[in-house]
């Protein structure tokens, strides 16, 4: 073999564990964990009566997603329940405002970041200033995400693994007695491969958070 060839071998060598490497890229990949309990909601309840988002809560350090959850949700229940009417979080605020029941609604909100409880008085007067009878609670419990190294080449990074994970509570209340009618907890870890280092986004993972969780309602 020729001083040429065996120059040659190694950067061959290199190139063809990286189409190997590429080859065994699988593109993104799901991790669910779904548990749910139902209560006292049945098919048809929704259509018939009606569902308004009131403001989530999260855990300390990540308040500036609450918007971002609630919108997320919105959109997804409202492709895929076209039959159901959604009062978004936006408008939900708004009728709340126009009701003179700011002072009360903020009240229940810490009350329930203690508790765990929705004021049955205040839930009551925040169905009739929606014109819905069904109430969601969500709570996001942990968001992250990241990206690890899988495949280098003479000191570049080729492929990554990008990857985000959420836990996420999701609560419907009854507000015409204050009791919890439906209530499920997902937990969802996505991750890709990817040669461009692009993240997983945080509403790519909230959408199919959203989709599992919607489609397990009566």
């Amino acid at each position: 073999m020729s001083g040429l060839a065996r120059a040659r071998m190694p950067a061959a060598l290199a190139f063809a564990a990286l189409l190997l490497v590429l080859a065994g890229c699988q593109g993104t990949q799901v991790f669910p964990s779904l548990q749910l309990q139902e209560i006292s909601l049945r098919p048809g309840d929704l259509e018939a009566s009606g569902l308004a988002f009131i403001t989530p809560s999260t855990v300390t350090g990540q308040e500036q997603e609450k918007q971002a959850v609630a919108l997320t949700f919105a959109d997804v229940i409202k492709r895929e329940r076209p039959g159901l009417r959604v009062v978004t979080l936006a408008e939900t605020l708004g009728a709340i405002n126009k009701a003179g029941l700011a002072d009360d609604y903020k009240r229940m909100y810490d009350d329930y970041r203690d508790t765990g409880l929705l004021a049955r008085d205040i839930l009551r007067r925040v169905g009739a200033a929606t014109g819905t009878r069904y109430l969601v609670q969500l709570k996001l419990q942990g968001f992250g995400q990241g990206s690890k190294e899988r495949f280098g080449l003479l000191g570049l990074r080729i492929v990554d693994t990008q990857y985000a994970h959420v836990r996420l509570f999701f609560q419907i209340w009854d507000s015409t007695d204050g009791t919890i009618a439906w209530e499920a907890m997902q937990e969802i870890r996505m991750s890709q491969e990817t040669t461009t280092e692009e993240p997983v986004m945080q509403r790519t993972v909230l959408e199919h958070t959203a989709h599992d969780l919607i489609a397990k309602l009566p």
